[in-house]
């Protein structure tokens, strides 16, 4: 045990899935390392020495005989689980290894997730999964000749969703049947803009605090430099631009006069889009002016988050700005026309109760959004949080926090339309935007779904290419984070960029 976390030792013949398998062992106990001892996995038989404390033993083999089966088992601390599962026979030459890959990594997942649970007692809100976009099976089911309703309920069998789970994928793959679904050519623009007034306790983004050195006029002419080769590369690739979504950081953390020249900027080079979103984020950081640019400049969707509608929360977390600044620059964007404002709230923040939650959503319905996020509070491991040790919430309360979040979607007129789920999540919960009517963002449907190509632009962002005639196929090319080092090295991140989309014959 290390502070107060166990270490097991796992001894597999597939320790390419030990990542996997300890994400599992995460959602039933405290794990605080896992250590990897490869050995031959032949015969099948769970060895006697089962019960040697916090070791995890694996089997894994196929039959010598004509079944066609795998099989997998797992013994830890005097309990053992196995499954089977038929070898496809049908499966092209050229993909059998990924497809034969794929399905063990499941089976072998399952296997534990089962010993687990039986052992433990638990069940994850989520079953067994545990990537970030539960999404993918959905759609994997329908294109396999499921009914919506069918391919959402069967994950419930599969992989032990709780049914109320399992809806709520049919509900938001529904949202999105209905959205544009973006062509080949098409590929959406990120502008990251990496300043913020303070750092909130909960971050774990890459960014700087203005004021510290920072010197935002340099990085905005980088950024431009960088900008004008990616239009440019868009053009030459026949890549047309879909979605904009300038985000940070907080972009409105910077002064009129930079967020004037990013605007104009932005809005010469990427014109005719379908969405444009500006991420004002802070309340304190969004005046009349910013807003007045946005609104010449055509900008059809900005957010204005609060998180907490809690002073002394807002304060523990590291905001400057009051519940009563979030009200004065929701009501001024709305003066000046704005009628697609989102605003997220974070579950399960330090030192609130449900009480504290249902309160923040009242004054949110009050305000009557366009749409809502619904976040759950993740502690990731470079954040101030998670040095500072602070706990996250009980699962019961974290699983009502988000119960309340969905209800006030609903007295809003919302529907959720994507999820994504997070690593160190309180009650193994999940993020989830609603929206009005219309008012769904296609860029957080593209980035969550994975189908369509993102050139991103500044310091910390990551272009992805998307290959839909390759098996969805994905390649990606990161963006240095450090904002001097982006400074100094932008020529280097337009060559990544041209690099994985200058080939014109692979798009």
């Amino acid at each position: 045990m290390s502070g107060g976390k166990m270490d097991v030792a796992l001894y597999t013949p597939l320790p390419g899935f030990a990542n996997e398998l300890w994400d599992v062992m995460k959602l039933f106990l405290p794990v605080g390392s896992l250590m990897v001892h490869p050995q031959d996995g032949a015969g099948g038989s769970i060895p006697q020495d089962s019960n040697m404390p916090d070791a995890l033993l694996h089997r894994f083999w196929t039959d010598e005989g004509q079944d066609g089966l795998w099989h997998c088992a797992f013994a830890f601390r005097g309990h053992s689980a196995s499954k089977s599962l038929a070898i496809p026979a049908d499966i092209d030459e050229e993909h059998r290894d990924l497809v034969y890959k794929r399905l063990q990594k499941r089976l072998c997942k399952l296997t534990l997730y089962d010993l687990l649970k039986e052992m433990t007692g638990h069940h994850p809100p989520w079953g067994s999964l545990t990537g970030i976009r539960p999404t993918r099976l959905v759609y994997e089911n329908m294109a396999a000749g499921m009914d919506l309703k069918t391919a959402a309920a069967a994950l419930v069998r599969d992989f032990d969703l709780m049914p109320g789970k399992a809806e709520l994928l049919r509900r938001i793959v529904a949202v999105q049947q209905t959205l544009p679904f973006p062509r080949t050519e098409e590929a959406d623009v990120y502008v990251s803009i990496p300043f913020c007034r303070t750092r909130c306790t909960y971050c774990s983004f890459p960014g700087e605090s203005l004021g510290k050195g920072c010197s935002p006029q340099i990085y905005l002419d980088a950024l431009f430099a960088e900008m004008e080769a990616s239009a440019t590369l868009m053009k030459q690739a026949g890549i047309r631009a879909r979605a904009l979504y300038i985000g940070g950081g907080t972009p409105t953390a910077l002064c009129e006069a930079d967020f004037g020249r990013l605007m104009d900027r932005v809005c010469r080079t990427f014109p005719c889009l379908t969405e444009c979103t500006v991420e004002a984020g802070r309340p304190d950081t969004i005046t009349r002016g910013k807003l007045e640019t946005l609104r010449a400049h055509g900008i059809n969707r900005i957010s204005v988050n609060p998180q907490t509608m809690n002073e002394a929360t807002l304060r523990l977390i590291g905001r400057d700005h009051t519940p009563g600044q979030t009200k004065e620059a929701f009501a001024l964007a709305r003066s000046l026309g704005f009628d697609n404002i989102n605003m997220d709230v974070i579950a399960g923040l330090p030192g609130e109760t449900e009480e504290d939650f249902a309160h923040t959503l009242e004054e949110i319905i009050a305000l009557n959004p366009d749409s809502l996020t619904v976040h759950t509070l993740a502690i990731k491991r470079s954040s101030r949080l998670n040095l500072e040790g602070a706990p996250l919430p009980p699962a019961p309360v974290a699983a009502r926090m988000v119960e309340l979040g969905e209800e006030a979607a609903l007295r809003l007129d919302m529907e959720p339309y994507y999820l994504y789920r997070q690593k160190y999540m309180a009650g193994q919960q999940q993020n989830v935007g609603y929206a009005k009517a219309g008012k769904a963002c296609l860029y957080n449907v593209d980035i969550m779904e994975e189908n369509t190509s993102i050139l991103a632009l500044g310091a910390g962002a990551i272009s992805k290419r998307v290959f839909p005639d390759r098996e969805l196929r994905i390649e990606r090319a990161p963006n240095i984070s450090n904002v001097a080092l982006y400074v100094q090295r932008v020529d280097e991140m337009v060559g990544r960029k041209r690099n994985l989309f200058g080939d014109a014959e692979r798009l």
